[in-house]
């Protein structure tokens, strides 16, 4: 993954610093619950949700008070 260092992937406790690291953050996530839920199209279908309603909920709470 070249948009994350090595070293800032093995530091979890880190905050993103830029669009990679945000990516491979919520990626590590939601791979770390497919591993634990089984992969299927069931767990699958749970994480794009979850992506679609945290972006809707970002767009309100983060761009709607700046427009």
């Amino acid at each position: 993954m070249p948009y994350i260092s090595r070293e800032r992937r093995q530091d979890a406790a880190h905050a993103p610093q830029n669009a990679g690291e945000i990516n491979y953050a919520i990626t590590a996530l939601l791979c770390e619950y497919i591993r634990s839920k089984g992969d299927s199209y069931a767990s699958i279908n749970d994480c794009i949700g979850a992506l679609e309603c945290a972006k809707l909920e970002a767009y309100r709470r983060i761009a709607v008070p700046y427009e």
